[in-house]
């Protein structure tokens, strides 16, 4: 079995502040990481490589030379090769042109049975890209996926979380499945395997490569627009009640009535 894992590089967004002038992201030194739903999404890969011997996992990502350093850690976990999408004609590209690079990208690669992905970037959580991915390729996706319960020949059976409880889906080979943190525990990296990480080539590939033309990728191919991005004014301080719970009742009430809640 041959798996094809969509992983991410984001900006740690616990540190990630915004340009008040320009309503930009300011990216300048914030360390960057795996995206967490994708860590997920590998680690599922892995198990089931694990359990499944003559299975080979390989990471795709699209972004920056230094993406390279996250594919890294990916060999790291136990990947057996990795893929960087990386040109300036990708750049500014939302998840619809995203989604067209890493098509392009897993088509070159080929010969695949299941592509795993995370819900969700941590920086967009627009959880786009996974489906729209499978849209492009002409398979089927499953996305929100918290168990993998059976593996066939040609399907493969999966639990995919709701709101109140979750829905049993079969699905037919080759297809794409969104990962989510419920799945599992990814696993951690040992010395000697990042040794052999850092021993192996990363291939990089760019528009050429892939064979695409530069005006169906990137900035220029983004129906998206953002108008504008900014940091929410910080909420003001919550007020503690005090008394009985009918007193306390009473005076939540006349205050609700006071800024015409109710």
């Amino acid at each position: 079995m041959k798996i094809i894992v969509l992983a991410k590089q984001v900006p740690d967004t616990n540190e990630v502040t915004i340009d008040p002038v320009t309503g930009t992201l300011i990216r300048e030194g914030v360390p960057s990481i795996l995206n967490p739903d994708d860590a997920n999404a590998l680690e599922e890969a892995l198990a089931l490589k694990d359990q499944n011997p003559g299975t080979t996992v390989s990471i795709i990502s699209m972004g920056p030379p230094q993406a390279t350093y996250m594919l890294r850690e990916c060999l790291s976990m136990g990947a057996d090769d990795a893929y960087l999408l990386s040109s300036r004609a990708f750049a500014g590209a939302d998840t619809a042109a995203t989604s067209t690079t890493l098509a392009a990208g897993v088509k070159k690669i080929g010969d695949y049975d299941l592509i795993f992905a995370g819900r969700q970037a941590i920086d967009g959580d627009t959880a786009q890209v996974g489906p729209q991915t499978a849209q492009r390729l002409g398979i089927p996706s499953v996305s929100y996926v918290q168990k993998i319960r059976e593996v066939k020949d040609k399907t493969i059976v999966v639990e995919r979380a709701l709101e109140d409880g979750f829905e049993v889906i079969e699905v037919q080979k080759p297809c794409v499945l969104t990962a989510i943190k419920e799945l599992n525990m990814p696993r951690y990296m040992t010395v000697k395997q990042i040794e052999d990480a850092y021993a192996k080539e990363i291939s990089v590939w760019d528009e050429k490569d892939l064979n695409v033309s530069p005006d169906k990728v990137g900035l220029g191919a983004s129906p998206t627009q953002v108008a504008k991005s900014f940091t929410p004014p910080p909420k003001g301080a919550g007020e503690m009640l005090s008394g009985t719970v009918p007193e306390m009742a009473a005076t939540l009430v006349a205050k609700l009535n006071e800024k015409h809640v109710l």
